[in-house]
């Protein structure tokens, strides 16, 4: 498994994921708007975890040169409970600790109980 930066090529995996993992419960999430307002801001800071050339994993991060935030952590549900969340937020934490950031927030679900439950063994 290999963490790097978003490619273009990653385009049609990571919007498939997006698109089994997140709710379309509103415009702004919609993935292909939320991947391509990500790429115009911050693009560095667009994870994808990659196994046998497919995109299994990815986090979202943001810096406004105050306070970090992680966004849109996933992880194909086959492959969950693997390390696969934990090595992403390891890799976005350290992104943004190299821009100075001393500060992360997360945005979550209330009703997501299962991330909430990762991020709290994090």
């Amino acid at each position: 498994m290999e963490i790097r930066p978003y490619k273009e090529s990653d385009r049609a995996g990571l919007l498939a994921l997006w698109t089994e993992i997140f709710p379309a419960s509103s415009p702004h999430n919609d993935p292909v708007t939320s991947l391509d307002k990500k790429l115009r801001t911050d693009p560095d800071l667009l994870l994808v975890s990659v196994k046998e050339g497919v995109v299994v994993g990815s986090v979202m991060g943001g810096y406004d040169g105050h306070r970090g935030w992680i966004y849109s952590l996933a992880v194909k549900p086959s492959l969950r409970r693997q390390g696969i969340a934990s090595a992403l937020m390891r890799e976005i934490e350290e992104k943004l600790r190299e821009r100075g950031c001393l500060k992360v927030n997360l945005q979550v679900l209330a009703s997501n109980t299962k991330v909430i439950a990762l991020y709290e063994e994090l």
